[in-house]
């Protein structure tokens, strides 16, 4: 039997229905969706789980009575089979992601921690040297504290906090910035360094490590899951196949998908 799609008063014939797909850019959502579906086909979850997960989504997606489900199972053109499957996805992908990195997480952690390291710092940028050096002794002597001289001359946006920045990831302020913040002391004053048309002033507040906990576990299972992700997507092609009935043969023509 060959299903249909109608939706309002319009037909959509199963001919039509990749060239629609591809021209909503739908096909690319379809492709990563039928690679998760792969990924977690060989991931079983216990009666207890699939219960409490099931009842969670129907709670989360307020389908608490039948009658609710029934509307439901009809926008979505789906069965229950079809709607449990969709409500228990989201953790047999959380488990897939743990059975395949949870033991390289240590060792991943390690190698990109110095991007993931944060510093709280404060900033004075003046185009002018003069009015930069001047500062910048005002500050170490103490005649004039960081904050009102940034408040006062600072001709950035950090003018509005004091020239305070922070938490931020040390990766984030310019190269030059960052470089500096790595090797000096909290509480240390710079002189000023020239970056472009700036006069720039930092000095180091504190630098707060990353640690491997949770919420930095989570972070990080779900990095190397969009990694691998995006290479199973680059290594699995979508094609459409024309079917001409009056020829044995098949003609695979590549449709460019633009995300």
């Amino acid at each position: 039997m060959t299903s249909i799609i109608q939706i309002g008063d319009r037909t959509i014939p199963p001919s039509e229905l990749p060239h629609l797909l591809a021209g909503h850019k739908l096909l690319a959502i379809l492709q990563r969706e039928i690679i998760c579906d792969r990924a977690i086909s060989n991931i079983s979850l216990t009666e207890e789980e699939n219960a409490a997960t099931i009842q969670v989504f129907y709670q989360q997606n307020k389908l608490t009575t039948p009658e609710a489900i029934t509307a439901a199972l009809q926008q979505l053109c789906i069965t229950q089979t079809q709607l449990e499957k969709l409500a228990t996805k989201e953790l047999k992908l959380e488990k897939f992601k743990q059975a395949t990195w949870e033991n390289k997480l240590e060792q991943y952690f390690l190698q990109v921690k110095p991007q993931l390291d944060k510093v709280v710092y404060s900033l004075l940028r003046t185009e002018s040297s003069e009015i930069a050096q001047e500062l910048f002794f005002r500050i170490q002597d103490g005649d004039a504290t960081f904050a009102d001289c940034a408040r006062e001359y600072s001709q950035g946006q950090e003018a509005q906090t004091g020239g305070l920045i922070g938490p931020v990831p040390i990766s984030q302020p310019h190269p030059a910035i960052a470089q500096k913040l790595a090797t000096i002391k909290s509480g240390q004053v710079l002189p000023p360094i020239k970056l472009e048309n700036w006069y720039v002033i930092i000095r180091l507040e504190s630098f707060v490590p990353a640690q491997l906990d949770d919420a930095m576990k989570t972070t990080l299972l779900n990095h190397l899951f969009e990694q691998w992700l995006a290479e199973e997507i680059k290594n699995t092609p979508i094609s459409l196949i024309n079917n001409d009935n009056s020829s044995e043969s098949q003609t695979l023509i590549p449709l460019v998908v633009s995300c």
